[in-house]
């Protein structure tokens, strides 16, 4: 037991130092007596898939890495962390310049350049960003928003949020331009804190079963591993029922952390944020 404290005690401090560091000294450059106005999210439109940063694989840091086809259908709940004046007018990894005031993002796998929004699950505040850039490679993080993405998220002073990424397709074919031009998808309206208050409550959903026995199975393997708040959710509205095993509520990223650390030790390595 006191093993276990140990170790999150020591993975809480990485964390959290690894946090830190995304922020201490990577806002605008110093000297700037003013912040660039912030520019309107971007605007989707089709585009030739680059010549550069498309893989088909690469390889960072001993891990490899494979570049998805296309982005139609990619959705994905995580940690977002962002990086700004380190990497000012750098080349990202298809061969543009880096701007911190653009509405730009760096993602692992998604295609280059691919236009995704992304939504802030904390203040449901949410941006549309152009990728166009390889990374984040920080562990348990899925994207690297530009200074200006994370302002209008508002996760710039601690760092990271938790969010959700949706990718917005126009199915065109690899490596064609489109053979036609169809009108983008509307920018999205941010929605109002009276119509969709922010949640406090997050949860992390390691698996669902129509098997009560199978439930109980993975609740035990949780148990075994020191993981005591898990519990089975029914879903009574499903037919038929579907039993969801959750983990929380967890109080932040830097638990957050800690309790994917855990799961990839016990070989669940796709756990689902959900916030209610």
């Amino acid at each position: 037991m006191w093993a276990r404290l140990a170790l999150l005690a020591l993975l809480a401090a990485l964390f959290a130092s690894c946090d830190r560091g995304n922020v201490r000294g990577d806002g605008p450059p110093s000297g700037s007596t003013r912040i660039p106005d912030l520019p309107g999210d971007a605007i989707p439109r089709p585009e030739r898939r680059s010549k550069y940063g498309n893989g088909p694989e690469y390889e960072v840091f001993g891990k490899k890495y494979k570049v998805m086809n296309n982005s139609a259908g990619y959705r994905e709940r995580g940690v977002a962390s962002w990086y700004g004046k380190k990497f000012h007018g750098n080349l990202t990894s298809n061969r543009e310049t880096y701007d911190m005031y653009q509405m730009t993002a760096a993602h692992k796998t998604l295609p280059l350049p691919t236009y995704v929004r992304v939504r802030n699950l904390r203040n449901n505040k949410t941006v549309v960003v152009r990728v166009n850039d390889r990374g984040p490679f920080i562990h348990n993080r899925i994207i690297d928003l530009s200074y200006a993405a994370a302002l209008k998220l508002d996760i710039v002073r601690d760092g990271t949020g938790i969010v959700e990424i949706t990718s917005i397709s126009f199915d065109a074919p690899q490596g064609d331009a489109p053979s036609s031009v169809r009108t983008p998808p509307a920018p999205p309206q941010p929605e109002s804190p009276q119509v969709r208050p922010p949640s406090d409550r997050l949860f992390v959903q390691v698996g669902a079963f129509g098997d009560r026995a199978n439930a109980e199975r993975r609740l035990a393997v949780l148990s075994s591993a020191g993981i005591d708040d898990a519990f089975i959710q029914a879903d009574a509205d499903a037919d038929p029922a579907i039993l969801r095993v959750r983990i929380g509520p967890v109080a932040g990223i830097i638990q957050y952390d800690i309790l994917v650390e855990e799961l990839e030790n016990i070989g669940i390595l796709d756990p689902y944020l959900i916030v209610e």
